[in-house]
């Protein structure tokens, strides 16, 4: 797959009040009043008032939303996360260290004891907030507290903006990154990514589909994508076909993130998004069946962690600490849990081949 960034080009939605502020953001108008109630009833879900607030190339230039101007459109996925804060341990709380595998953490990250991690916190149920507003939580951060669990090593979750973090990891600001991002070529020439997880990409819509989307043939439609990711160039090459078929183009509405352009699905105003099947599954999941899946998945493609080019003993160490947990059954344990396991792969590699 040939990935490509994109600038997010459009927000569909803002507060009437503090005009100013929000349209220096590139915020289009849209009446705060039907959105709220279009919010709420679709989702039954808390006034977002009381709320805080794949993937692509490292080149693409996305700004993240602050907390507080993404509060009016912050979509309940992140309140009712199966991941949650339980007073129980997580399953990667409960791995203990492997002395032989931790032997294999290079000298400088092992006297440090901690991971900083790069993440985009916006991507449920891979990685995104808690209802505290600043724990990251998912299947993605699970996984790798697991991993680094194994290696003896404590973990540091700093939220950045997707296209930043493989600039971040190759610029040392992170020890690494982890954040649904797909294995590609493009990558590959940057960076050692640790494969752990397979998905491709499924499109979503109201159930019913009363627009009648049908993904291989959207011309015409409004769909909604998060920018930076797969799924952009994905949907502007079906654009471009429907083109040269001399059909419509899709109108292609790109956003911050994930959880912007399914709000625009939910309240109507685009028809159609397509993200990575977990993402697509957990939102469906959360809205009380006003979602469903239009068509199967399809280009599934590994996930993979981001370390440096030349930091081969660590993408040696976290690909062993990956093995580690999937025999001992942890790794089934997490998947199975955020009801994902048909995403699990048999064995990690460091940069795997891909298409």
């Amino acid at each position: 797959m040939v990935h490509r960034a994109i600038r997010a080009q459009s927000f569909v939605v803002r507060r009437t009040e503090n005009t100013g502020q929000l349209a220096a953001r590139g915020w289009q108008p849209y009446t705060l009043e039907k959105e709220e109630t279009d919010v709420k009833d679709l989702w039954n879900a808390p006034d977002p008032e009381a709320l805080p607030g794949h993937r692509p190339t490292a080149a693409a230039s996305r700004l993240r939303l602050p907390a507080l101007a993404a509060a009016p459109l912050a979509l309940m996925l992140t309140l009712s996360a199966c991941g949650g804060s339980d007073e129980e341990q997580t399953p990667a709380e409960q791995v203990e260290a492997d002395d032989e595998l931790a032997a294999l953490v290079p000298d400088d990250l092992a006297e440090k004891g901690v991971v900083t991690i790069g993440v985009e916190s916006a991507y449920p149920p891979g990685e995104f907030l808690d209802t505290d507003g600043t724990t990251v939580i998912g299947f993605n951060v699970e996984l790798y507290d697991a991993a680094m669990a194994k290696l003896g090593l404590t973990t540091d979750w700093q939220s950045a903006p997707f296209d930043a973090i493989i600039t971040g990891v190759t610029s040392n600001k992170y020890d690494v990154g982890v954040s649904s991002f797909t294995i590609n070529a493009e990558r590959l020439e940057q960076v050692n990514m640790v494969s752990y997880f397979n998905v491709g990409t499924q499109w979503f819509g109201l159930a019913g589909n009363p627009n009648d989307v049908d993904p291989d043939d959207a011309c015409g439609k409004s769909v909604a994508v998060q920018s930076g990711t797969v799924q952009v160039e994905d949907i502007e090459a079906r654009s471009e076909a429907c083109e040269e078929d001399g059909k419509d183009p899709i109108s292609i509405q790109q956003y911050e993130d994930q959880t912007l352009a399914t709000n625009s699905v939910v309240s109507g105003q685009n028809d159609a998004s397509l993200a990575d099947l977990p993402v697509s599954g957990y939102a469906i999941s959360q809205t009380g069946d006003k979602l469903e899946t239009y068509g199967e998945q399809y280009e599934a493609a590994p996930y993979g962690v981001v370390v440096p080019k030349d930091e081969t003993e660590l993408a040696e160490a976290v690909r062993a600490a990956y093995a580690s947990i999937i025999e001992d059954g942890t790794y089934a344990e997490i998947l199975d849990k955020w009801d994902i396991a048909n995403g699990a792969i048999e064995t990690p590699e460091v940069n795997p081949s891909v298409g």
